[in-house]
């Protein structure tokens, strides 16, 4: 198995509010996943219960945990979600092989269910 590269720490000092006021909290859930995956997203995050990990940071960090979810998952699956600037007040994305799907359903997005295999 070849080494994965070293991963870039989060700036800690870009963890606060945004302009308008509001505090991005992530939460990200897992389930079946790498080890290795759990003990990367607890040095960002804290886990409040096995396998649910939450924190609050910037987009940019945000969006570097959401890129080391996506390429770490393997076999098992995530849910990411975030708080936004939409009516429903937070974004959220899927990883891996659980059969829960976002759909967009006119501008709102919801979760569809996929059929057992």
């Amino acid at each position: 198995m070849p080494w994965a590269r070293p991963l870039p720490i989060p700036d800690m000092m870009a963890t606060r509010g945004t302009a308008d006021g509001q505090t991005p909290m992530i939460v990200v859930v897992t389930s079946n996943v790498p080890p290795r995956l759990r003990g990367r997203l607890a040095v960002w995050l804290l886990e409040v219960r096995a396998g649910v990990y939450v924190g609050v940071y910037s987009a940019r960090v945000r969006e570097m945990i959401h890129a080391q979810v996506e390429a770490m998952v393997e076999d098992g699956d995530a849910v990411m979600a975030w708080s936004a600037p939409n009516d429903a007040g937070f974004d959220f994305e899927t990883f891996g092989t659980g059969r829960r799907r976002p759909v967009d359903f006119d501008g709102l997005k919801l979760v569809a269910f996929d059929p057992p295999s």
